[in-house]
């Protein structure tokens, strides 16, 4: 039983950090579960996005991002800041998906379901 459980465990922990990016862009703040900004240069960025055509194209959490057209098959709900300070995460888009990356590690969590 116990093993059960552990297995369990471990099956939801892994699903948990194998989820695709598929976000989508709320028109509120209050309707989003992150605030994004957009920087200027990579340097500024917590992440380092990619926006894929395909949802199947968006895997585990390393900035391959879908956006969707619907809020209910969205993995999160964002809402695009004016200000840097505004922001709960700063990201920065690049042109080639094998640059999507985290710069900021420490901010990882917040595209957790």
């Amino acid at each position: 039983m116990r093993y059960c459980v552990s297995l369990w465990v471990l099956i939801g922990l892994w699903s948990n950090s194998a989820f695709g990016q598929k976000v989508f862009s709320t028109e509120y703040s209050h309707q989003a579960d992150i605030n994004v900004y957009v920087v200027d240069y990579e340097h500024q960025a917590d992440l380092c996005i990619f926006s894929v055509d395909y949802p199947h194209q968006a895997r585990e959490n390393r900035g391959l991002w879908f956006f969707t057209d619907y809020a209910h098959l969205a993995d999160k709900q964002i809402y695009f800041v004016d200000y840097p300070h505004q922001a709960d995460l700063k990201i920065y888009v690049v042109d080639y998906s094998h640059q999507a990356k985290w710069l900021a590690s420490s901010k990882k969590h917040l595209m957790f379901r």
